[in-house]
Formats: structure tokens, C-alpha cells, sequence
């Protein structure tokens, strides 16, 4: 039996998991519950991790994997882990959906911005579970550490959804004054656009609403170790 407090914990963890594909921050949890301070988030997590709920990948920055899921939540949790491939392994072929070939653009800062690469440089193999429903996808290989709290590290890849919209609080590729791509946290604030690091040495940059173009959302990604 859960208390209200995990529940809701535990409910907010695998809603953002489908969504973003990854969990939030301690920061986005505490601010959820109304929590005063981390420590409280941090005896939710391991109450959880105790009644066999979730499993908190090591070295690994804000990894979190669910294992089940109360009835009154639904029987199958859809989150981080199903979503993620880790490199090297063969990846899992869905029955219904197959495999799809993606085009590697190249590489994405996540960090301070570099030159945008549009070229493909090569294809790689995702399950087609891992991709959002309609539109084109392709694949970008993360260079930095500015999205390490979100459980993005240097050298994986990240599946992108093309699009030119985004929502308060997606991850996204951002073209920034139509020269530099970058890995951020999408966030409007007071008619401007800030892009946001998940990592503390980084700070969030503010742009004017026409400096920054979406380029697509995050939807999946391919770990290496």
C-alpha cells in the first residue's frame, strides 16, 4: 500500500516518462507535491525503491526505472527504459511496429551551441516503438554534459521528432540565430524564448522569439557506455 505522497509521486515519474522519455528533476518533483526540500523527494524515491516500484539506475545522472505500477494506476507502465537502447546491444524488434532506419545528422550540442549539421552522415536502427506517432525522425549524437541531469550524457543519441512547435518544458533541438543547434529545455517566458540546461554549471539562455527556431522534440534515446 502506497501513501497519497508516493502515489502521486510515483504517477508524475511515469506520466513525464512518456512524455519525455525521461524523468523529471528533483526540483520538478519537490514542486509538484509542494514539497519544501529535496530530502523529502529523496525518502519518496527509496520508499518506492523499497516496495519494488521503481529501480534507480547507477552512475547514472536523474535515471530512473519503473517496474511496475499500482492497479489504480494501470498495469503497464510506459517510461524511460522501454525507450532507451543501450549501444552495443541488439536492439528489440517489436512485434507490431519493426525496426526503423533513422538518418544520423551528425552531432548536437549539449552544451554551448555549435554550428548546425544537416547533413547525414549515416543511418542507424531504432525499434519503431521508440518513435512518436506521424511525422519524420532522426537520430543526433549528444556532445557535452549541459542536459546530464535529464539523463542525457555525452556520447549517446537522441531521436528527434521533427517539428516546429514545442511546449513549455520539452526537450528540443533549437536552431539559435539560424547558425547554432543546441539541446535544451524549452521554456516561454514573457514574450521571449529560454533555453534551459539540465546542470547546475550551466546557465539558461534567453533569446527574442525570432532568434530561435524549433527544429524537433525529443522523443527517444540510444545509450552508449
Amino acid at each position: 500500500m502506497l501513501t497519497k505522497k508516493q502515489l502521486d509521486l510515483l504517477d508524475f515519474i511515469n506520466k513525464r516518462l512518456a512524455r519525455d522519455g525521461v524523468p523529471p528533476s528533483f526540483d520538478e518533483m519537490k514542486e509538484h507535491l509542494d514539497l519544501r526540500s529535496k530530502s523529502g523527494i529523496h525518502r519518496l524515491i527509496t520508499a518506492l525503491e523499497e516496495r519494488g516500484f521503481i529501480q534507480r539506475l547507477p552512475h547514472k545522472a536523474r535515471a530512473i526505472e519503473i517496474l511496475k505500477l499500482p492497479e489504480s494506476l494501470g498495469a503497464a507502465p510506459a517510461g524511460f527504459v522501454p525507450r532507451v537502447i543501450e549501444g552495443g546491444k541488439p536492439a528489440p524488434a517489436p512485434e507490431t511496429s519493426g525496426v526503423a532506419e533513422l538518418p544520423m545528422m551528425g552531432r548536437i550540442a549539449a552544451g554551448v551551441p555549435i554550428e548546425a549539421i544537416s547533413t547525414v552522415s549515416n543511418h542507424v536502427a531504432v525499434p519503431g516503438s521508440m518513435l512518436a506517432t506521424g511525422g519524420e525522425h532522426y537520430a543526433l549524437e549528444v556532445r557535452g554534459d549541459s542536459m546530464i541531469e535529464a539523463g542525457i550524457n555525452d556520447g549517446d543519441v537522441v531521436i528527434i521528432r521533427e517539428t516546429k512547435t514545442a511546449d513549455n518544458g520539452d526537450i528540443v533541438v533549437a536552431l539559435v540565430e539560424d547558425h547554432e543547434a543546441t539541446l535544451k529545455k524549452f521554456r516561454r517566458q514573457n514574450g521571449a524564448i529560454a533555453l534551459e540546461a539540465a546542470n547546475p554549471a550551466y546557465e539558461t539562455r534567453v533569446f527574442q522569439e525570432h532568434q530561435v527556431k524549433v527544429q524537433g522534440r525529443l522523443v527517444g534515446l540510444i545509450r552508449s557506455y
